[in-house]
């Protein structure tokens, strides 16, 4: 079974995940808190360089940061 199979968004309001500009994200987040499989959904979302919606609670600012992050971090290692 894949994690989607097993997320708390499953057949929830697609429109809570891709809120318009300026709407709010909290009914989303919420449910991503309190959802078992919300590790291997942000992680899909940052490999896959997601742009839009909510994914494993976080928005895609919030996601873009943490790919920056792990990419100074990379260079970090690289460099020794």
């Amino acid at each position: 079974m894949a994690w989607q199979d097993l997320a708390n968004c499953r057949g929830a309001d697609p429109d809570l995940f891709f809120p318009e500009r300026g709407a709010s994200t909290r009914a989303a987040k919420a449910i991503c808190r309190a959802c078992s499989v919300r590790e291997e959904c942000l992680e899909f979302a940052i490999v896959s360089s997601e742009k839009f919606g909510i994914w494993g609670g976080l928005s895609e600012r919030e996601r873009r940061r943490i790919r920056r992050e792990r990419q100074i971090a990379a260079r970090a290692r690289r460099a020794g």
